[in-house]
């Protein structure tokens, strides 16, 4: 592979990136079409249920260009669908345009695709190259893949935390981080698909979890509430958007006030993986963990986490609650103004 080729790829990642959090269940993808070191046709994944990334590519070709799709060669961040969903195969697209070569970041590990794409394009005498900085197409992947093979959403951990390692004071509201790690989080919130809480954070901090200071959707909003003791006049119950309580199998029905769906688990069992089952099965690829400490610790000791993003501020306590100590790999690390932000890998 030459320098440009690498160009290209990156090209599709930049675009993939586009569809963050409109595309779920189906993973950010983005293509280029490119003839003689020239793109003539680009396009991303736009929104689920609606057209592919190559179908935009192909689409996009000025009518000038079009004779040359045959000559051309598409670069794809994720393996093309070869099988009927709510759109049709991007294997017959490809066939049909009569392109003659596919470059491949990576592989898509949903059941009916995982390979058989490549081969079929292979077997109609395509050639497919698999593997341009591949590490970085599965890391962009990750969502969709993680959600098809380990049939749960992928979940992150976020928290904040003192320069000294707590994470807050005991029934109160603590503001660590400032506005533009507030500002990350909501962006981080417009690319998941829920964000789940405790009813602790619930009632001492009454967030309304919604996306207000980037571009994009609010996610689903999930709060676990056994007991179901909860007000009914906190933001997450305002009727704005989707919100689901989760409480205790046990619990009281009398104490049901609140007019929003509920699920109920028996936490004297694996209600943790229960819930992550039922979101799978309620198509939800991502889900970020705003807290509390313990709900985060919940996760972190059932090993029911993927990744952790640690935003720690100039403020130092003490005394109070400490935050957890994730065991993972460190990723990331980057300033944010005064505040820092770090990213683990569970491994």
């Amino acid at each position: 592979m030459h320098h440009q080729d690498t160009v290209f790829m990156q090209r599709c990642f930049d675009l993939a990136r586009l569809g963050a959090g409109q595309v779920s269940p189906n993973p950010m993808v983005g293509a280029v079409l490119v003839y003689d070191n020239r793109i003539i046709g680009e396009g991303f994944h736009q929104r689920y249920g609606e057209a592919h990334a190559e179908v935009h590519a192909v689409q996009s070709v000025a009518e000038a260009n079009r004779h040359l799709i045959s000559k051309a060669t598409l670069y794809v961040s994720l393996e093309p669908c070869c099988i009927f969903g709510r759109t049709p195969p991007c294997t017959d697209l490809i066939l049909a345009q009569r392109i003659p070569k596919v470059v491949i970041s990576c592989l898509d590990q949903t059941p009916g695709v995982a390979g058989q794409s490549v081969e079929r394009l292979r077997s109609q005498g395509v050639e497919v190259v698999v593997g341009l900085l591949e590490e970085s197409g599965r890391q962009l992947s990750r969502f969709r893949n993680h959600y098809v093979t380990q049939e749960r959403p992928y979940v992150i951990l976020k928290f904040a935390q003192t320069k000294n390692g707590f994470f807050g004071l005991p029934g109160q509201q603590f503001w660590i981080t400032h506005d533009w790690s507030q500002r990350l989080v909501h962006k981080w919130r417009s690319e998941v698909d829920a964000i789940l809480i405790g009813a602790n954070t619930a009632r001492i901090d009454n967030p309304k979890l919604t996306n207000r200071r980037y571009f994009g959707k609010s996610p689903w909003r999930i709060v676990v509430d056994r007991d179901r003791t909860l007000p009914p006049d906190l933001h997450l119950f305002d009727g704005a958007h989707p919100t689901l309580v989760v409480s205790d199998a046990q619990a009281s029905q009398a104490k049901a006030a609140i007019n929003v769906p509920m699920i109920a688990l028996d936490f004297q069992q694996q209600w943790l993986a229960e819930l992550l089952r039922y979101l799978h099965q309620s198509r939800i690829t991502t889900l970020l963990v705003e807290g509390g400490a313990q709900l985060l610790q919940h996760f972190l000791d059932q090993q029911l986490w993927d990744e952790a993003r640690v935003l720690e501020g100039g403020a130092t306590l003490s005394q109070g609650i400490l935050a957890p100590r994730i065991p993972g790999v460190l990723i990331a690390e980057h300033a944010l103004g005064k505040d820092s932000v770090r990213c683990y890998r569970n491994v």
